[in-house]
């Protein structure tokens, strides 16, 4: 493959606008294909990606399950140096993946060199993890092990937000412990992940990592079909209890990375000068559009004026707006249409409801010749907590901040939500912060930071945000049966 191919979308042998599905080692063009994708910096046409069928699906799913077996029986050892040699690969064409992303994805090409070094440190990360065999009994009669063993064929559903790091995340923990795994991309960011898949195909055995690329209906094949035992799926929460659903008549084993509405919580105590460089930055990197990027700032009422000033002054200042290949854009597109509308509507909401922004708050300039879907950031100043700014997540540079007089009052608010990814609490008292935070309802949470994670650390949300949690050794049972061998000493 070279870097050209990657840099356009392109591969070798197919025509030179398409990309390619990865089925048994074998790149293989489809003779339906689409322009849904578009680069949403510009609205223009990406180019063309196939449109799987169910017959693609049941062709890399009987793939998939033919080297199930001969893969699982590679020692775990050769199983992490082939990561280790895919990571290699994917630096390689760092440049090119990263140019490859901001045009699918919309991201500033810093934000996509970014979630790239993360791609490779995770799978050099997870190569080296150890799964471990515990002894839970060992007696004179008789030792009983607990030891875990691959489930078989997975599928990966990867959202558009963050294509490699999400697709690279559910990879590693897969084939590390012995399982199969199709990558399913978003409809609207196929081309890293087609690509990133025909690379590995030159690393792992066919049928090992495949990918395929289609519309809205594709999910749907793989989390009915009869033959997948595992669905690792990071997406809406909506979209989440569907996956689950169609899982269930096959028991299939499920991990669901849902949507969030994170609180952080500042007290009166902050060096406001310190944190507020990096609280915009967790709530408006990628465009807001993370699940875990804040999206209800509650800050104390006796500094709230001084720090919502502070905090609009320094995103006003700091983050402009524009194409990810300007370096000096720190805010990208929002995605797709789909959640150009969503967003849109929200903003829609600001006149509607009669919500006060202390910064931004204007509809898009639609008449512009770049016809991107871009927003201006926007902070709407203390909602209602019953408004749909607070209670929803907009996925889009807006944010509501709030105030708060009493700690027990402002844990009850934040945890006042059907969704619990992260949370966070700020505060130079320590022992405060930690109590508050031991309270709040979520899968992660953090002290004086936000955003942090690491391919060690278990990762998943409480309530709708999800079930199960994926990275860590956690992440990688989630790929595994658990079974009790019993061994009999004597007969």
């Amino acid at each position: 493959m070279s870097p050209a191919a990657i840099a356009n979308g392109t591969t070798n042998g197919a025509k030179e606008t398409n990309g390619i599905n990865g089925i048994n080692g074998i790149n293989g063009v489809n003779e339906q294909s689409h322009q849904l994708h578009i680069n949403p910096a510009t609205t223009q046409p990406n180019a063309e990606v196939p449109v799987s069928t169910q017959d693609d699906v049941d062709r890399a799913v009987a793939a998939a399950r033919a080297a199930f077996k001969p893969w699982a029986k590679v020692s775990v050892e050769e199983r992490g140096q082939k990561l280790r040699d895919y990571a290699d690969a994917i630096e390689r064409y760092t440049n090119e993946f990263a140019k490859l992303l901001t045009s699918e994805q919309g991201k500033p090409l810093a934000q996509s060199m970014q979630e790239i070094g993360m791609a490779t440190t995770w799978l050099r990360a997870f190569s080296t993890m150890k799964l471990p065999e515990e002894i839970v009994e060992d007696s004179e009669d008789r030792q009983v092990i607990n030891r875990y063993t691959p489930l078989g064929v997975a599928c990966g559903i990867v959202p558009w937000n963050y294509p490699i790091l999400l697709a690279m995340g559910k990879v590693a923990p897969a084939l590390y412990t012995g399982n199969t795994i199709i990558i399913k991309p978003s409809p609207y960011t196929p081309y890293c992940d087609l690509k990133l898949v025909e690379l590995g195909m030159h690393i792992f055995p066919p049928g090992v990592l495949q990918a395929l690329s289609g519309e809205e209906d594709l999910g749907p094949m793989f989390t009915t079909h009869p033959d997948i035992d595992k669905i690792a799926f990071t997406g809406s929460s909506a979209t989440g209890k569907k996956v689950m659903a169609a899982s269930a008549p096959t028991l299939k084993r499920v991990t669901l990375e849902l949507g969030g509405n994170d609180p952080a919580i500042i007290c009166d105590d902050v060096d406001m000068e310190k944190i507020i460089p990096k609280l915009a930055i967790v709530s408006f990197l990628c465009c807001s559009q993370i699940c875990m990027m804040i999206k209800r700032l509650y800050v104390h009422s006796s500094i709230y004026d001084q720090f919502v000033a502070a905090f609009c002054a320094h995103v006003k200042k700091n983050f402009k707006v524009g194409p990810g290949t300007n370096p000096e854009n720190f805010i990208g597109p929002v995605q797709n249409s789909m959640q150009y509308a969503k967003v849109k509507d929200m903003y829609s909401q600001i006149a509607e409801q009669g919500w006060t922004p202390a910064l931004g708050g204007d509809m898009p300039d639609e008449t512009t010749s770049s016809r991107g879907y871009f927003f201006t950031p926007t902070v709407i100043d203390n909602p209602p907590e019953d408004s749909c700014i607070v209670t929803e997540e907009p996925f889009g540079p807006i944010l509501p901040i709030l105030k708060w007089e009493h700690d027990d009052e402002v844990i009850a608010r934040a945890n006042d939500s059907k969704m619990g990814l992260g949370a966070s609490v700020w505060s130079t008292d320590l022992e405060r912060a930690t109590a508050m935070a031991k309270q709040l309802e979520a899968g992660t949470v953090w002290v004086n930071s936000h955003f942090e994670v690491a391919p060690g650390i278990p990762f998943g949300g409480h309530k709708w945000s999800g079930i199960g949690t994926e990275w860590g050794v956690n992440g990688l049972k989630a790929y595994c049966n658990s079974q009790s061998l019993w061994l009999k000493k004597r007969l």
